[in-house]
């Protein structure tokens, strides 16, 4: 088939795909204008076949997905945060960033938004790896990247030997040192609240909306007072060779003046293990993956 018959084929699908389009949106808003306001995102189909189907028109749509994923998340989020009774789509919003990502992997705003939305609420690492990873294959260059994938890794999934792997890499794109020291600190260290403190501060800073920025710095205060907690246990252990029974127990002591407040509503405790936990599990409420 020659170049010009080929582009022909691609403005006829481009055609097609828009007609659906106009034909099929007025029933469309009908539906969406009668469902609940937390139920707006609806399905979309799976990003490889509009990939195929679009081709090269895929990017201008990909982009589309994704500030349709942040519009909605920046408005409902912060709705579900004041207490209301709402409930986020989290399923339905990872395809569509899920489908953004397979049609436009070039888009920074899709994975960064990707790592900021499924990992600390639900829990969704493997997910949100598998996206990244996908990203990677085509921003080979972006450091932050395997920096993000390193992070997942050894804060969540204590996949130590991975998390160094991408730290590793992450130096090797940045010549950054400070990666290079991430790496090999997951190879023989086990703590983890310093560095989920550092990553959640670069976060903050290359985070452009402000609604979304609030969750990162809830998420920073909640680990500060974990932080604090957790040298305060270090000092007790130093002074007595032993682990303290409670928190009430270091303020006894003098170690630790107060209890810190966790912004989730929850109470820091020390588990029998002698490892920081608080009863809100550092989650919002109601939050969910659900199909």
């Amino acid at each position: 088939m020659s170049h010009k018959g080929y582009v022909y084929i691609k403005i006829i699908t481009l055609i097609i795909f828009i007609s659906c389009l106009f034909f099929l949106m007025p029933s469309f808003m009908k539906d969406m204008m009668n469902r609940p306001v937390y139920d707006k995102l609806g399905y979309i189909p799976t990003g490889k076949i509009m990939k195929m189907a679009l081709g090269e028109f895929r990017w201008l749509l990909g982009e589309y997905y994704t500030f349709k994923a942040i519009t909605y998340y920046g408005d409902i989020k912060p709705k579900a945060m004041s207490g209301k009774e709402v409930e986020i789509e989290y399923y339905n919003l990872y395809k569509i960033i899920e489908a953004s990502i397979i049609l436009n992997p070039y888009h920074e705003d899709a994975y960064y938004f990707a790592q900021a939305a499924f990992t600390w609420d639900i829990r969704r690492i493997r997910e949100v790896n598998a996206l990244l990873s996908y990203a990677f294959r085509y921003r080979s260059w972006d450091f932050k990247i395997p920096f993000f994938l390193g992070f997942n890794y050894s804060y969540f999934l204590k996949e130590y030997e991975k998390a160094a792997m991408y730290y590793k890499r992450a130096a090797e794109i940045s010549k950054n040192p400070f990666f290079a020291g991430l790496a090999s600190k997951y190879f023989y260290e086990s703590g983890h609240t310093e560095l989920g403190i550092i990553f959640l501060k670069y976060m903050i800073n290359g985070i452009k909306k402000e609604s979304i920025k609030k969750i990162y710095q809830k998420r920073l205060k909640a680990l500060q007072g974990i932080y604090h907690i957790e040298k305060a246990i270090k000092e007790y252990k130093k002074r007595f060779h032993c682990v303290p029974s409670n928190i009430n127990e270091l303020i006894r002591k003098g170690i630790l003046k107060e209890i810190p407040e966790d912004p989730y509503g929850g109470t820091f405790y020390i588990d029998r293990h002698g490892k920081v936990r608080t009863t809100s599990k550092l989650r919002e409420r109601g939050a969910k993956w659900k199909r």
